[in-house]
């Protein structure tokens, strides 16, 4: 670190500089990073279709995360200020506590087959399980690199589900798809046995594809922040415990409450997920389906107190991540981003992501329940109004720290500052 300043008192050369040399990275590496080089056209092209452009968002490096026992940086894209810093310092509190213990479950995904025109549906589903070996078999060789690598099929679920339009026979593929997310991979499966579930039931398939409620691969990351971490400003200790608690408590029991409060846990997880080229919006997906599986929409984490008074908190969701294919694999940035955290599986950026959201809820929770969110959120989001309105260079800080002085962040109070400045 530069002169022992802290991360965001570097320039910004500074904190390339120094993420260079942390993380060992190399020239193209770092180009991929801060936007020299990175993804090109000719590469986009390949990616999506229509392509005339690429569109840039800001990457951050959240600092202070201790995941398992590990200090990793976490690479952030996202264009919404204060979320960076807001994580690093709820990691930081949290390392005074040990960091996260973070975990996964196995990394199964679900494809279902969805059966149509069946004259007996018990009878359909007595005939899939008499034949479900069979069917497991048709796909068990599919797709031979996962199988080497120790992924596949492990197992097949029959049910019946009445809808609007009559009964159906439902199939659930469960798929081991190993490092990768696996929506390609289990996908082909369902594909591949469709001709087969129809000669077994005498029904017509019509849906073949992969769920995004990834109920079956879980990720869980659990912190401690000891109570005397809790206390600032004229805020004791106990107060911001409880009101943490006492907030959570709210997007438990009421889901208009709850959907902004997982808002917030997402902030954290979508910008990581960006930064390493997966799928955000499946994870989204996932994420509300499983805030409301009890029937009711309800908060993703967990806050109470230890018998000790500590504050405990615990988020537990679908994680469907990968580090092979896809984007993850094409795009220069979302590789160098995996190796500014050292992630070597899908597993251990899952845990590193759960950690992120689990964070991010926490600032969240303590800034709403003690000196409110506008207050922190609006100072860093100062220096973006004085940009829209005008300022250059070190105009940009003078003016967001005039508008923050006066309590006045908006575009046309920066526009009269930047104007009155000008005339000096």
């Amino acid at each position: 670190m530069v002169e022992n300043k802290k991360f965001y008192d570097l320039s910004v050369d500074q904190r390339l500089k120094d993420l260079s040399i942390k993380c060992d990275l190399s020239d193209a590496e770092l180009n991929a990073i801060n936007g020299a080089s990175g993804l090109d056209l000719e590469q986009a092209d390949h990616m999506i279709e229509n392509v005339v452009g690429l569109y840039s968002l800001p990457v951050g490096i959240a600092q202070n995360f201790a995941v398992n026992g590990r200090d990793v940086l976490v690479p952030m894209v996202i264009e919404e200020p204060s979320v960076v810093a807001a994580a690093s310092f709820m990691a930081r509190l949290a390392k005074n506590g040990g960091g996260f213990k973070a975990s996964v479950s196995a990394p199964e995904m679900i494809g279902q087959i969805q059966v149509l025109d069946i004259q007996d549906t018990e009878e359909a589903l007595q005939a899939l399980t008499k034949n479900k070996s069979k069917l497991l078999k048709e796909i068990d060789d599919l797709d031979p690199v996962l199988k080497k690598l120790g992924g596949g099929p492990r197992d097949l679920i029959f049910r019946k589900i009445n809808t609007s339009v009559g009964a159906m026979v439902i199939i659930h593929l469960v798929y081991d798809v190993r490092d990768a997310m696996g929506a390609n991979a289990v996908n082909t499966a369902v594909e591949r046995l469709a001709p087969l579930v129809e000669s077994i039931t005498g029904g017509r398939v019509l849906l073949r594809i992969l769920s995004n409620l990834a109920d079956r691969r879980l990720a869980k990351a659990e912190c401690k922040i000891p109570l005397d971490s809790l206390k600032f400003g004229d805020f004791s200790p106990e107060t911001v415990r409880d009101g943490i608690i006492d907030a959570w408590a709210f997007a438990e029991a009421d889901p208009y409450r709850a959907a902004t409060h997982n808002k917030g846990i997402m902030n954290g997880i979508d910008a990581v997920l960006l930064a390493t080229g997966n799928d955000w919006r499946a994870v989204e997906a996932g994420a509300h389906a499983y805030a409301a599986r009890t029937g009711k929409y309800t908060s993703l984490t967990k806050w109470e107190k230890d018998e000790s008074g500590d504050l405990i908190g615990t988020l537990e969701m679908p994680m469907a991540v990968g580090i092979i294919g896809g984007a993850t694999r094409v795009h220069p940035g979302a590789r160098a981003a995996l190796k500014i955290m050292g992630v070597e599986s899908a597993a251990q950026l899952a845990e590193i992501i759960v950690s992120v959201g689990l964070a991010q809820n926490l600032a969240a929770l303590r800034a709403l329940s003690t000196e409110g969110i506008q207050k922190g959120h609006m100072s860093l989001h100062a220096r973006q109004v004085a940009a829209a309105a005008g300022a250059e260079g070190d105009m940009i800080e003078r003016i967001a720290a005039q508008m923050v002085a006066d309590k006045q962040i908006r575009i046309d109070y920066a526009e009269r500052l930047l104007e009155k400045a000008k005339k000096i």
